[in-house]
């Protein structure tokens, strides 16, 4: 299955991009994609633990089962005041 990636600011930076599309065997959770997205580019990995997750514009948990055509968010803490 295919599905959508969306990355913000830092992560954004990271990958070059705003978006992605990554494929993964059916069953896939979110959690797999962030782990693909990983193996693509390893200078996501010290984001592991501080990210946000969305699915279809809403906020979920890493476990989160996937569907075709999904769309996940990444998204980094926000600071500021």
């Amino acid at each position: 299955m295919k599905v959508k990636v969306l990355l913000f600011a830092s992560l954004r930076e990271v990958v070059g991009s705003s978006q992605s599309a990554v494929e993964l065997e059916p069953g896939a959770s979110v959690e797999d994609v962030w782990t693909r997205m990983i193996s693509l580019y390893p200078r996501l990995a010290p984001h592991t633990g501080t990210i946000a997750f969305a699915l279809n514009s809403a906020f979920t948990n890493p476990h989160e089962a996937l569907h075709d055509g999904d769309e996940v968010a990444f998204l980094p803490p926000v600071s500021g005041g």
